[in-house]
């Protein structure tokens, strides 16, 4: 077996520049086609001898799926990247991804992801990943088998990579919540407040809410530090997992995501299933393969804060994409906070596959990556903000105000909108009033460049004559939410 670790970029671009599913960019650097173009979530088990609350093999199984995959390995030439899941102590950790080299845009994309720094000189969490071997005995042809007692994952049968990042950050959940802190499906920056201290802001969101351009446009003068996974813990202090972005690429314009969209020109970014045309144009808009088009850059690509020595959160805002009656901002209690944690409401996109694309979802704690029962994280995050009241919970429509995108009688949530809304906030423009429905607090007062509608959705339902509908919806939600949390 031929055994190459940690080659360079220009190593793995040399790889990729032979394989038959690379496109080479005008911009120097590769579009990568795969096979599979999302995360399989569905054909994720974890390890256990007993029965537990996710999908599970026997330890014998997963052991006879270790010796064929060992065997695999033996006869292909393979490729080892390693680093850090975690900037500094306690949360970092070392990493090994071990992928075969026909897969080296995986090993590429994922280097850009790891911290440099080394923990010890064995590594903690590790990923063997065989994209060209299928899983013996198993109805599918794909096959993630999670192990948390080694920190082990062992993945066959796709080339995305996504399952290469889920797969670290899923046992980094682990480790983090075992120190007693809490990782979070999230996004960080810092921003210089009114009193000129600097603080940090969490962004929670599922793939397609925005999580990333929340993350990367600037307010006040904020400079982006995570893109995917932060670690928070009781004593307040949080910590960066990932020293790169992992960014969606469909309908990215550079009017809308400036600092994304250059980073994404640079020779040594990677692109997956993005489309690109003979003469090496790459064409954001063309969704015919896939709408879950990726890409990767490393954090020294752009103006971003230094990912360790964190100042205190000032405010952890959930972003959800609704498109019917929730406010584009609204203040939540501590207990509101984690009730709408634990709820997770979104769109799905196509970064869940077909099944989840476009359709109404709940995952808790917005976070597809935690490891156990999901009133753990729940119960964690509830914690946390009471041993923190100075921490501000806000969530944040980023879909539509009064019916989906291709209503009519709907008024989008634009990007200008959340921009100037998370300006107001953070600048402490915003009056506060009771909603009499929700009892979370909405914008009493007019924000510039803002629709009243999207700030008080009933605005929108008493001009069109639609209150009926509105309480339709509203008694709808209440209920569903009620019985949906009632499960934990």
């Amino acid at each position: 077996m031929a055994y190459f670790h940690n080659p360079t970029n220009d190593e793995l671009k040399e790889i990729a520049s032979k394989l038959p599913n690379a496109a080479r960019t005008a911009w120097g650097n590769f579009s990568i086609k795969t096979r599979i173009t999302a995360r399989s979530s569905q054909f994720t088990y974890f390890v256990s001898d007993t029965p537990i609350k996710r999908p599970f093999i026997s330890r014998n199984t997963f052991k006879e799926l270790a010796l064929l995959q060992d065997e695999f390995i033996s006869k292909t030439e393979m490729l080892e990247i390693t680093g850090c899941i975690g900037v500094e102590s306690p949360v970092a950790v070392s990493a090994q991804l071990i992928i075969e080299k026909s897969a080296a845009n995986i090993a590429a994309m994922q280097s850009q992801l790891y911290f440099s720094n080394s923990t010890s000189k064995e590594p903690v969490l590790k990923v063997i990943y065989t994209p060209n071997l299928l899983p013996e005995g198993f109805p599918h042809p794909i096959l993630i088998a999670v192990d948390l007692e080694s920190y082990t994952t062992r993945i066959f049968g796709t080339d995305y990579f996504g399952e290469s990042k889920k797969a670290g950050l899923r046992m980094w959940n682990k480790w983090i919540y075992d120190l007693g802190g809490l990782a979070l499906h999230a996004g960080c920056k810092t921003y210089i407040g009114l009193d000129q201290k600097e603080k940090s802001v969490i962004i929670i969101g599922l793939s397609g809410t925005g999580k990333t351009t929340t993350t990367f446009n600037q307010h006040l003068g904020s400079l982006p530090v995570q893109d995917d996974f932060c670690a928070i813990f009781p004593d307040g202090r949080i910590y960066a997992s990932e020293n790169g972005c992992f960014a969606k690429t469909y309908d990215l314009k550079e009017e809308n995501d400036p600092i994304i969209y250059n980073a994404l020109k640079h020779p040594d970014s990677w692109l997956e299933n993005v489309a690109v045309k003979p003469d090496g144009t790459v064409d954001y808009l063309d969704g015919s393969f896939t709408t879950n088009g990726r890409g990767t850059f490393s954090l020294d690509r752009i103006p971003h804060r230094e990912p360790d020595h964190l100042p205190d959160v000032s405010h952890i805002l959930i972003l959800n994409r609704n498109f019917d009656i929730i406010p584009a901002i609204a203040k939540l209690s501590a207990e509101q906070a984690a009730e709408y944690f634990m709820l997770g409401e979104t769109t799905g996109t196509s970064a869940g596959g077909d099944e989840e694309a476009g359709k109404s979802m709940r995952v808790p704690g917005t976070n597809p990556f935690f490891f156990a029962d999901d009133a753990l994280q729940g119960q964690r995050f509830a914690e946390i903000l009471q041993a923190n009241p100075d921490i501000h919970v806000i969530l944040m429509n980023t879909g539509c105000v009064g019916g989906t995108a291709d209503d009519p009688r709907s008024i989008k949530v634009k990007i200008a909108h959340s921009s100037a809304l998370i300006e107001a906030l953070l600048s402490n423009c915003i009056e506060w009033k009771e909603d009499r429905d929700f009892h979370y607090q909405i914008a009493a007062n007019m924000i510039k460049g803002c629709p009243a509608e999207i700030l008080q959705p009933e605005i929108l339902y008493r001009n069109q004559g639609r209150l009926q509908e509105y309480r339709q919806l509203l008694v709808k939600l209440k209920n569903s939410r009620k019985n949906y949390l009632n499960n934990f």
